[in-house]
């Protein structure tokens, strides 16, 4: 193989696209929901930062599950739900005046693009697993 391809070969979660746009995306939400009211510290802070971190986990679990491709598509299908969720607190945010227009419409358009790649690594998960299918 040569240098070129060994280099942008995927050796860990980390090194997905999707996984460190979701990540960069959790962190930005961890920092805006520092600013959020105390009386939603444990309601709406907490549910869209566990959310947001959930669409990493469930990234890093699909990863160490390519062995069947029906568990890791299922990690991925799981990985979906949590950004959806996550788009779902967004709004809740945004209608709340919590986070700014440009915020929400930053983070939101991230999250698109996380989808985008989620169903792309669906659609292609022969691709990314090494094993068996179920």
């Amino acid at each position: 193989m040569d240098e070129g391809r060994m280099k942008n070969r995927i050796q860990s979660f980390r090194d997905l696209e999707v996984y460190k746009l979701a990540f960069d995306s959790a962190m930005k939400i961890y920092s805006v929901t520092k600013s959020f009211p105390a009386s939603e510290k444990y309601s709406l802070v907490d549910q869209i930062r566990r959310s947001s971190r959930s669409v990493c986990s469930n990234l890093a679990e699909s990863w160490r599950k390519r062995r069947y491709v029906a568990m890791f598509i299922n990690k991925i299908t799981d990985a979906q739900q949590e950004a959806a969720e996550t788009q779902t607190w967004l709004d809740f945010a945004f209608k709340c005046d919590y986070i700014a227009e440009e915020i929400y419409n930053s983070l939101d358009e991230k999250y698109e693009h996380i989808f985008a790649k989620l169903a792309t690594m669906e659609r292609k998960a022969d691709t990314f697993c090494r094993g068996k299918k179920l």
